[in-house]
């Protein structure tokens, strides 16, 4: 689960509540984190670069995939369910986004560290979308050709400060899409396919996030 806020225009803070369910073992909350994106450039311009800080508070017995970095590949989630060994890491991203003619292009590079004696990872994001139609129908509908967005994205791990590349790291490839109710939830989904042995054959992502309005105005009306 994750909560969003937007303290300033150009400052967004969230928290993430972490648990995952492993078939025959068990169900269990992995930890938390908190993650803050910050916008230097408050126009827009040809690319926008946002600045991302997360801290990271969470246990051996998680097994998500916000991103790929490092090493991170199919043995790191063969393990069965264990929360013994508590892990605090700091990550960090420079995000590029541009807007080209309906399309959103977005390039990640993600560097990632435990507090602990352990090197920094690193790892990539690109992914491009657009909504299958850039004007508003004049006529209210939910299943508008505006409202759905299709895109791709490509992810994967760099290796670390000793052996930075791309070697033994795992990569995907997945389609991505988009639909946004009116007035409503926004639905996710996102198959992606391994690209090399290091990686799962198949992922699937999905998601639902719902947007408040001027929250603390509302509570302060009632």
């Amino acid at each position: 689960m994750e909560f969003e806020y937007g303290v300033k225009t150009w400052w967004t803070s969230e928290l993430y509540l972490d648990s995952q369910t492993t078939a025959n073992e068990s169900s269990l909350f992995t930890g938390f984190r908190i993650e803050n994106r910050f916008r230097p450039l408050l126009q827009e311009h040809w690319i926008n670069p946002v600045l991302y800080a997360e801290f990271e508070n969470i246990n051996s017995a998680n097994k998500s995939l916000l991103e790929v970095v490092g090493h991170d590949g199919v043995e790191d989630f063969l393990e069965r369910n264990d929360r013994s060994e508590k892990k605090r890491e700091v990550e960090l991203k420079l995000i590029l986004g541009s807007n080209f003619k309906g399309w959103n292009i977005s390039e990640n590079f993600i560097a990632e560290k435990n507090i602990k004696n352990e090197p920094w990872e690193f790892g990539y994001a690109i992914g491009v979308s657009r909504p299958l139609s850039l004007s508003a129908s004049p006529n209210a509908c939910r299943l508008c050709r505006e409202n759905f967005a299709l895109g791709a994205e490509l992810y994967g791990g760099l290796g670390d400060r000793y052996t930075f590349g791309l070697h033994d790291t795992s990569h995907y490839l997945a389609p991505t899409m988009a639909f946004r109710m009116p007035n409503g939830p926004t639905f996710m989904v996102s198959p992606a396919a391994g690209l090399n042995s290091n990686s799962h054959g198949f992922l699937l992502r999905f998601g639902m996030s719902y947007e408040v309005d001027q929250f603390f105005s509302r509570l302060k009306r009632r």
